[in-house]
């Protein structure tokens, strides 16, 4: 079969409870961007022997994952959609305790990549005649892990 595209949009995405067993999708999104180069670092290895061309080696890999969409609300309790206010949670945390799991994958994906990460808020709000923005940096903390997508 040949490949295709894929649509950004069908990129699944969930954060893991308190419990450490359930996944709550992370609804509202409008934009997910992995970012497998963030916090990579490089040592200069270039010498004189290099002639005159840079060299370098990779000394730490990184990654992120920007995720922006819109805040979601339940109008008759004021509950946020339980993915975003894990994320929310995980936000205010510091130390270990600031660490916690997200994992995502394409539907055409046969496994989740998982990781261990920290979680940043950026911007909410907006203007006048806007929706509620609602923003996160997930930065990935040690090794990816990956499990195979349940049937």
């Amino acid at each position: 079969m040949p490949t295709v595209k894929i649509n950004a949009r069908d990129l699944v995405i969930q954060v893991q409870e308190a419990d450490g067993k359930s996944w709550s999708q992370i609804g509202g999104l409008n934009s997910a961007v992995p970012n497998s180069g963030d916090n990579e670092e490089v040592v200069d290895t270039t010498t004189f022997d290099s002639g005159g061309y840079y060299e370098q080696e990779v000394v730490q890999r990184g990654a992120t994952l920007g995720l922006e969409g819109f805040l979601l609300l339940d109008p008759a309790t004021g509950a946020q959609d339980p993915g975003q206010a894990r994320v929310e949670a995980l936000a205010t945390l510091v130390g270990p305790d600031s660490l916690g799991k997200v994992r995502f994958r394409h539907t055409l994906d046969k496994a989740w990549k998982i990781w261990t990460a920290t979680f940043s808020l950026g911007e909410q709000g907006g203007a006048n005649n806007d929706k509620s923005a609602w923003k996160v940096t997930i930065a990935r903390s040690g090794r990816s892990t990956s499990e195979p997508v349940a049937a």
